[in-house]
């Protein structure tokens, strides 16, 4: 099925090429050309997708083989483990020629996102890759990561299982999200290299394991060290993905918040402030799918 935007022969008044610099500097907000797709900024996803469709979702299908190692904030003794346990992972990964281990992390300076993964095999030098992309979300960032570090994982021969640790595990979730979400693109992406994993055998699994970028665990501190020690420079600095734009204005709406009921007497006296585990005041936030 083509995508692509069905061509016309007449004119589109309300394209963003027929706009008149009056009407440019009126509009608030961002502009999208829902016409213009040929830098891939807004590739299209159809949400009848077969990966997504009920009997072939790769979660319901292969249920045993994805497994999520998640952290439990709540019991301190179990969280002060965690080092302990990625410790005695690593090292029974290291010690399996069927095992890959792939480590990703994700930061952005000067709205550039930089995608570190270091992917480690038994007997194999460390692969390091660098991807780098403009006025897109960290956990875009992550994704890509972790579709790469997927990718390359299962290039290797005779890999039985597949390590992702990440310290947003909310990201690797979103994979298996059937709803609409902005990063569906990379869903089916690594859903589709999953599906070909699982059935040339029966054997084969991946986990994801949850690395709080708090603790400091050795291996997660040099990917992260990676991914703050680049500076690359844009090649298409005009690219703005769409969850980039939602960031944005949602940041505007916080601090718009922020000016209304801390900086101001507008609140009223009888507003309580709620607190977080921190005691730190609550604030609205987008972020892990917050509105």
């Amino acid at each position: 099925m083509d995508d692509s935007p069905p061509l016309s022969t007449t004119s589109n008044l309300h394209k963003i090429g027929s706009l008149t610099n009056q009407q440019r500097t009126q509009t608030k907000g961002h502009l999208i050309d829902s016409y213009n797709k040929s830098l891939g900024i807004f590739p299209s996803f159809s949400p009848t997708s077969i990966k997504f469709s009920p009997g072939n979702r790769i979660i319901n299908n292969f249920s045993d083989r994805v497994s999520f190692n998640l952290v439990n904030r709540k019991e301190k003794m179990k969280f002060n483990n965690r080092t302990l346990e990625l410790n005695e992972m690593v090292l029974q990964s290291f010690s399996s020629p069927h095992i890959t281990l792939v480590i990703i992390d994700a930061s952005i300076r000067n709205n550039i996102a930089i995608s570190v993964s270091h992917i480690h095999s038994m007997n194999c030098p460390l692969i390091k890759t660098v991807h780098h992309a403009s006025f897109v979300t960290s956990t875009e960032a992550e994704l890509f990561a972790i579709r790469y570090g997927i990718n390359q994982a299962c290039s290797k021969e005779n890999i039985s299982k597949i390590i992702i640790i990440t310290d947003s595990i909310h990201a690797t979730k979103k994979i298996f999200d059937s709803n609409s979400h902005p990063y569906q693109l990379h869903s089916i992406a690594i859903l589709h290299e999953l599906q070909e994993f699982f059935s040339s055998n029966p054997d084969n699994t991946i986990e994801f394991w949850e690395c709080p970028s708090c603790l400091e665990w050795r291996f997660h501190r040099d990917v992260d060290k990676d991914s703050k020690s680049f500076y690359p420079t844009p090649s298409y600095s005009c690219k703005t993905s769409w969850d980039y734009c939602k960031k944005i204005d949602s940041n505007d709406i916080i601090k718009q918040w922020k000016m209304t009921f801390q900086a101001s007497d507008s609140k009223g006296n009888h507003f309580l402030d709620l607190l977080d585990d921190d005691l730190n005041p609550i604030e609205p936030s987008y972020i892990k799918g917050g509105p």
